[in-house]
């Protein structure tokens, strides 16, 4: 969780205070207490229509605002009630207190709450606890200017303290966070850049393929979870034989083993159709050849992720391998094809798109299979 979602979590309370102030400022404390206390309760029945439950929250604001004004109306003093945003912000210096010192994580147990039981990893645990640390220390700066605003200062005064400057305080706070990150995370990329400076770049996808990073090559065969786009091609002669070649032993994943006609990384900056025509043009020296998308979908390796575009061809020609890439090359019955699935003389990944090419050249039904997201 980012500072801009806990602030989120914590603001709609605030909204009957700051109606209040406004109406106050124009109608005077019985009409702006009045004003206030309806926008909390309209709040509250919004937030029970939304998500069948009542906001504490904005409730406990509510009642607060109800109390402290009422006790001001009567003792003919606004002091009580100026004091109110006080006490609902040492209210959440301790609520942040208790979180950050002591074994129950109260902010935490909100947050899971608000935002669908999420999940945080112990590096974002960390960097909530940083975040509710400095939190805590705003929260009791603030509240302590109001109780001396409420007692020394005009009520406009007031008003821009316990209104105004609560926002002025956090969008400044948060302008320097997001500063700070924005020149971490350049920091981290000019690293990174440098360390791998000689190594092939990919660019990072979502499963619809928009790209949302890049990274190095290296890193993408290291770890899960680097989705990167690779492009498929399937070759079939006139005779409805498939072209496969031979791995090379010296290839990082499935050395030794028959795979598909074409296969390879899109580059960073490239779109996927020039990548499947500079694969096709490196490793069996097609140029001119007609692609017809087939399917995407995400693969999971032992050691990356990828979001494959499959395309299927045809040609007559004989394909020219090239040798750093492939040991050797020919076409394929397709009945061999099928003999050879299950016995680890195909990659993985060819016995996965086997039915999916079957399907669209014999109308076969596709078995099932357990990639993510396999689309046509």
């Amino acid at each position: 969780m980012n500072r801009l979602q806990l602030l989120k979590i914590l603001a709609p309370g605030f909204l009957p205070l700051l109606v209040f102030i406004a109406a106050d400022a124009l109608w005077g404390t019985q009409v702006g207490l009045i004003v206030a206390v309806a926008s909390g309760i309209a709040e509250l029945a919004y937030s029970y229509a939304r998500e069948r439950t009542w906001d504490r929250f904005v409730l406990a604001d509510t009642l607060l605002i109800i109390a402290m004004g009422g006790v001001s109306l009567l003792l003919e003093n606004d002091v009580f009630f100026r004091l109110k945003p006080a006490v609902i912000e040492l209210v959440f210096c301790l609520l942040l207190g208790v979180s950050v010192y002591s074994p129950l994580n109260i902010m935490q147990a909100m947050t899971r709450r608000y935002l669908k039981n999420i999940s945080l990893d112990p590096e974002q645990e960390r960097a909530m606890t940083r975040s509710m640390k400095v939190l805590l220390f705003l929260f009791l700066g603030h509240s302590l200017l109001i109780v001396y605003a409420a007692f020394a200062l005009s009520a406009a005064a007031w008003g821009f303290i316990s209104g105004g400057l609560f926002y002025i305080l956090f969008a400044t706070y948060f302008l320097a966070e997001w500063l700070r990150n924005r020149r971490r995370a350049r920091r981290g990329a000019a690293a990174m850049a440098a360390q791998y400076a000689d190594d092939e770049w990919f660019d990072l996808v979502d499963i619809e393929g928009k790209v949302i990073g890049r990274a190095p090559r290296r890193l993408c065969h290291l770890r899960k979870g680097l989705l990167h786009p690779v492009v498929h091609m399937h070759l079939l002669n006139s005779q409805d034989r498939l072209f496969l070649q031979k791995r090379s032993q010296t290839k990082e994943i499935q050395p030794g083993k028959w795979d598909t006609a074409v296969g390879g990384h899109v580059r960073s900056g490239e779109t996927v159709e020039q990548a499947l025509k500079r694969e096709a043009a490196e490793e069996l020296g097609l140029e001119e050849f007609k692609a017809l998308p087939v399917a995407r979908y995400v693969w999971e390796s032992d050691v990356e992720s990828e979001l494959v575009h499959m395309f299927v061809a045809r040609t007559n020609r004989c394909p020219r391998i090239d040798p750093a890439e492939s040991t050797e090359g020919r076409f394929w019955k397709i009945a061999k094809v099928r003999e050879a699935i299950g016995k680890g003389i195909l990659t993985p990944n060819l016995e996965f798109e086997f039915p999916i090419l079957m399907q669209l050249i014999f109308g076969e039904k596709p078995r099932q299979t357990n990639a993510t997201n396999p689309q046509g």
